[in-house]
């Protein structure tokens, strides 16, 4: 390994750290169809989730079984009935789904028991278990057709899946369910994802999917978007895959009750899992209840926070150094930009009353969130902040970015333009910019 590759290794470990401790003992449950449960994708897939269990994720898997269903149908001389994407079970359909799901979870199991040496899962031993944990009811009839033993979820029994939990196990779900009366039905995989996430209030639902995640209208994949948002998204039609027309709605619905996050993943993305929970960008699209980025106002439990994200420009002399002790003093005139409860921007106002002007400084956001347009935001803030405490004239001073501000209806003025107490201090070594907006 080159000096290179192992600085970059260490600085991806470190980065992704936080995270480490942040999903230590929360559950995720990772619901796939049939078409990942198999082959070089199920043993991917498997490695993953070995990796989170050894992280301290509580895990439940919810599977499909498609493939396997439509070969036993084959080979049964039967055909797969349909409507509105959801199999028709009748009686001898329901013999074929037994047997297609029965050969899906012993495959599943036997690829999460694996530990040979020399393999990602050298040493591994994960207990997988299962149960009745899916009381069903029948669908019934729908526009006239009767889905026989096609069911829906009718309850969880979360606690039992939680004490499985407890004993580090990792739970794996097949979508078959059993009424009171002792029936089986065949339920839909991502309903019993969504459920079993709802009734275990889980930190995260995933879904791997036919499509890199949900897209704009520009083609480029959308990384994160809140569950009002989405249902517009899903409302337009436009863009969706099958697979995202059935799990979008169901993840908007877990993250309004109580689901902390919802993920649509790529399950061809080798390394989908672990990219969209260990890099600040992921791969995916999340679906969060509530904005993802935020705004505030900044407080002195943000002091460290707010050092660690402008020492960097400070080095470069992109800002002037600012020593924590005046941090401290000054803190109530910063506001910060938040993306996941992460401090990731920063914009300080300096009042100027007797000649109706503030100053904006510090404005600084992380690297890898430029191009969110986080910066447009926090300045429409800061002017908003401004104008509202009766300033008429906003200005900073810009050794590095001058253009930014010209495009955002900034004009160069001389330093003789600023406020008497600020010119008094003006450093004609520094030979700053001095860029100001009538608000």
């Amino acid at each position: 390994m080159t000096e290179s590759n192992a600085m970059q290794f260490v600085d991806w470990v470190r980065g992704a750290a936080p995270y480490f401790h942040a999903f230590r003992g929360k559950t995720f449950v990772i619901a796939f169809g049939g078409e990942v449960a198999q082959g070089e994708a199920l043993q991917d897939l498997c490695n993953d989730c070995n990796l989170l269990a050894a992280l301290g994720v509580r895990l439940v898997l919810v599977h499909g079984s498609r493939p396997h269903i439509e070969q036993e149908l084959a080979r049964r001389g039967l055909e797969s009935v349909y409507h509105k994407s959801l199999r028709i079970t009748d009686r001898r359909a329901l013999e074929a789904v037994k047997a297609g799901m029965g050969v899906t979870r012993i495959e599943i199991e036997a690829c999460l028991s694996q530990g040979l040496p020399n393999t990602p899962m050298a040493g591994a031993y994960m207990r997988v278990t299962g149960g009745n944990f899916i009381v069903a009811r029948p669908i019934g009839v729908v526009d006239g057709i009767d889905f026989q033993y096609t069911g829906s979820v009718r309850k969880v029994i979360a606690e039992e899946i939680s004490a499985d939990l407890d004993q580090q196990n990792v739970v794996l779900i097949t979508p078959l369910g059993v009424s009171p009366a002792g029936e089986i039905f065949n339920l839909a995989m991502e309903e019993v994802a969504e459920a079993v996430a709802i009734a275990l209030q889980a930190e995260k639902l995933i879904y791997l999917c036919d499509a890199p995640g949900l897209l704009d209208g520009q083609g480029n994949l959308i990384e994160a978007i809140t569950a009002d948002e989405a249902e517009r998204k899903f409302q337009e039609g436009v863009g969706l895959t099958e697979d995202l027309d059935l799990f979008l709605p169901r993840a908007i619905r877990a993250v309004r009750n109580g689901v902390a996050r919802a993920h649509l993943i790529d399950r061809d993305k080798d390394g989908g899992l672990l990219l969209e929970f260990f890099t600040r960008q992921g791969v995916g699209t999340m679906v969060t209840r509530d904005p993802l980025h935020r705004i505030r106002e900044a407080n002195n439990e943000d002091i460290a926070s707010l050092i660690h994200l402008i020492q960097p420009l400070e080095a470069d002399g992109t800002l002037v150094r600012r020593p924590r002790e005046l941090l401290e003093k000054e803190i109530e005139r910063f506001t910060l930009v938040e993306h996941d409860h992460v401090v990731i921007g920063c914009a300080a106002l300096y009042p100027f009353p007797e000649e109706s002007m503030a100053e904006m400084a510090c404005l600084a956001i992380q690297p890898d969130y430029r191009r969110a347009g986080l910066g447009d935001r926090l300045l429409q803030h800061m002017e908003s902040r401004a104008r509202n405490a009766g300033f008429s004239r906003l200005f900073v001073l810009t050794t590095r970015t001058e253009h930014w501000f010209r495009e955002r209806g900034f004009v160069e003025v001389a330093p003789e333009e600023l406020p008497a107490r600020k010119r008094d201090l003006y450093n004609f070594q520094r030979r700053s910019k001095v860029l100001m907006k009538t608000l």
